[in-house]
Order: C-alpha cells, then sequence, then structure tokens
C-alpha cells in the first residue's frame, strides 16, 4: 500500500507588502497603489497636507487676503457712469467721488488700479467719438492684477460702445515701484515648505520605516527590484508634492501668470528633494538620524524662501541653495511678471543639480541591494 504524501496544510497567503510577480510596470503600480491607500494614514504624509495649510492660515491672519481674489479698482467721473454699475469677474468695482482721493488710495496700494473719466465719457463712447482716460495703476500691485484689472476696463468700456478702439488709455504708475508686499516675500517659504515636505521627507521617513520594519527586504526577495520600489515610493512623494505646491499657489493668489513655467519649476524642485529624500531614507539610521540630517541641512534648504523676507540682505546668497533654482522661478513667475524665457537659465542650472542627483541615487540603491544580499 502506498503511503500518501504527508499534508502540509494551505499554503500561507503573501504578505501584503509583496508585489505581484509581472512586468516591471505591474509591480510598480500594485506598490503605487499600496502607498496610495497606506500613505495617508503616515502622520508625516498628514504633516506634508496639514504644515503648508496651517502657514498660509497663520500668514492671512497676520497679513490677511486669505482667499481674496478680487482685485480693487476705484473709478472717478464726473457724470453718472454705467461703468459703476458695471459687473467684472474677479474685479471689485468702487465708485470715488474726488479725484485726489482716487490717487491717494491708488498710491497707498488700497486700491490696485483707478480709472478716471472725463466728463461726458459715456456719450462719447456710446458715439463712436475719441476719448481719452487715464488708468492708474499702483507700484505695488501685482503683474498679473494689472493684466486682470486692463482687461477688465477694456471689457467695461465694450459693454458700453461695443468697442473700445475708439478709447484712448493713458497708463500712470502712482506709488513706489520697488516695494514688495510681506505676504509676496513668504511666497516662496511657503512654497518651499510644501514641496519639502511632501518631495524630501515623506519619501525619506517612508524607505526608513520599511527598512526598519524589515518589509523592504520581504518586497526585495520577490521580483520587484529596489529601482522599482524607489519609482514607486518617488511618484507618490511627487503627487504630493506637485499637488499641495499648487494648493498653496492658489490659496495665496500666486497661481497665475506662466502656468506652464510654474508647473515645470514646480516639477523640477519636486525631482531634485525626491531624490535626495530617497537617498536619505537609504542610509540614516533612524528617525532620529534623519530629523538631524533634515534639520542640519533645513537652513540650506529654506535658505531662499528665508532672505525673500530681507530684500535688503545681498540676495545673490541665495543661489549657495539648491532651491533657489526652482523658488526663485516660481516666484519670478507668479508674482515679478516674468515670462518662461526670462528663467530658463535659472531652471537650467536646477536641471543641472537635479541630473547631478541621479549617479548618487543609483549607487545608493545599488550599495542598498548589495548589503541585503551579502547580510
Amino acid at each position: 500500500m502506498t503511503a500518501s504524501p504527508p499534508t502540509t496544510g494551505p499554503a500561507a497567503p503573501a504578505p501584503a507588502h509583496v508585489a505581484p510577480i509581472g512586468s516591471p510596470a505591474g509591480r510598480v503600480g500594485a506598490m503605487l497603489g499600496r502607498e496610495l491607500r497606506l500613505g495617508p494614514r503616515s502622520p508625516v504624509v498628514l504633516l506634508a497636507v496639514v504644515l503648508p495649510l496651517l502657514m498660509t492660515f497663520l500668514v492671512a491672519s497676520v497679513f490677511g487676503g486669505l482667499l481674496e481674489s478680487q482685485r480693487r479698482l476705484g473709478i472717478v467721473s464726473p457724470d453718472p457712469t454705467a461703468i459703476t454699475q458695471s459687473e467684472v469677474d474677479g474685479v471689485r468695482i468702487l465708485p470715488y467721488d474726488a479725484e485726489a482721493a482716487l490717487r491717494d488710495d491708488v498710491a497707498d496700494h488700497d486700491l490696485d488700479a483707478g480709472l478716471i473719466l472725463p466728463a461726458g465719457f459715456d456719450a462719447a463712447v456710446a458715439a463712436g467719438e475719441p476719448v481719452s482716460v487715464t488708468f492708474l495703476v499702483s507700484g505695488q500691485a501685482l503683474a498679473s492684477d494689472r493684466v486682470v484689472l486692463a482687461a477688465a476696463v477694456t471689457a467695461l468700456i465694450r459693454d458700453i460702445a461695443g468697442t473700445a478702439e475708439s478709447v484712448e488709455v493713458l497708463i500712470v504708475t502712482v506709488g513706489a515701484e520697488d516695494f514688495i508686499p510681506i505676504g509676496d516675500r513668504l511666497i516662496p517659504l511657503l512654497v518651499v515648505y510644501a514641496v519639502v515636505v511632501a518631495a524630501l521627507f515623506v519619501p525619506a521617513a517612508s524607505i526608513l520605516d520599511e527598512r526598519m520594519k524589515g518589509t523592504l527586504n520581504a518586497v526585495l526577495a520577490t521580483p520587484a527590484s529596489i529601482g522599482e520600489v524607489l519609482l514607486s515610493k518617488a511618484l507618490f512623494a511627487a503627487v504630493l508634492s506637485m499637488l499641495m505646491g499648487v494648493v498653496t499657489l492658489v490659496i495665496n493668489q500666486a497661481f497665475s501668470g506662466e502656468v506652464l513655467g510654474i508647473m515645470l519649476a514646480l516639477a523640477l524642485g519636486t525631482a531634485m528633494l525626491v531624490q535626495l529624500g530617497l537617498v536619505l531614507g537609504l542610509w540614516v539610521r533612524d528617525m532620529n538620524t534623519l530629523y538631524t540630517w533634515i534639520k542640519a541641512g533645513g537652513i540650506l534648504i529654506v535658505l531662499p524662501g528665508l532672505l525673500a523676507l530681507f530684500p535688503t540682505l545681498p540676495q545673490w546668497i541665495s543661489m549657495l541653495a539648491p532651491t533657489y533654482y526652482f523658488l526663485q522661478p516660481i516666484y519670478d513667475l507668479s508674482v515679478g511678471g516674468a515670462t518662461l524665457a526670462d528663467v530658463l537659465p535659472t531652471l537650467g542650472v536646477g536641471l543641472l543639480i537635479t541630473l547631478a542627483l541621479a549617479p548618487l541615487l543609483r549607487w545608493s540603491a545599488v550599495t542598498t541591494e548589495q548589503r541585503r544580499l551579502a547580510g
């Protein structure tokens, strides 16, 4: 009689952290899905979401302007005009009785812009007669606000006559143009915190946590490679970083102007800091060591944001920090009225720094795999 083979019982289910066997893209997708499911439970991810919002609300509580998207346009006219009764999205129209009061408020930036109409303006425009108006712009108004207000004035005139071709607009800048409102100077600091926590701290803490719990070795025992693991964590951190960067800019009314350029700068900064975060996660021993490294290098990372608060200090010092090469373009594009062509040289330097980090990350990954196989 032939003995039956021994019963070993049902096969144990594969641990949830082990990636399925399949193509590299499938394994990366599976691990990315796991990051998306479990990542929001991490205190570090929660910090990446809460910290930028908390800082923005604190700044708004001190300096005001949170979610206040309306630009302020004052209008003075000797005669009643239909313009003061009109509405334009994103623009608050305020009628004035005296030209002197209008000029003072524009100069003090109590208004973003002012429009001075001549007597009989409505009738002249309706008749197609040539007419000249004065458009006062505050020297402290953002470049993006100036564009919006100029378009609003054109739209208001067209509402009366159906055309603006017969109206000559004399643009006059009122008030100091070199003044930068404190809220604008805080934008680089808010953005750098939003991007740094999500792009650097999140992947570093995630890799370190996987190493300390032993789940990284379990994943690497499957067909998944160290490169695929790092790619999945990099993608999760990149999505979070880009999202929080955009949210921070939108809340602070700075996601305007060259939107494509802003997105390119955010993507560059994200790629740069994600690589640094992955390298830290592969090398540091424990969470205390990670905090020490981040605190030690933190001053260099946030240096451009700090110096932006003090425009009288030598701003060239910011160029010593790698984060300068994406923060400065974001500031110039969103607040300074620069074009993508203007910031391309700065972005080019940032791209070189990002590319230079790739060999360091690759070496760190290979070394981690060799340590695992040897130990």
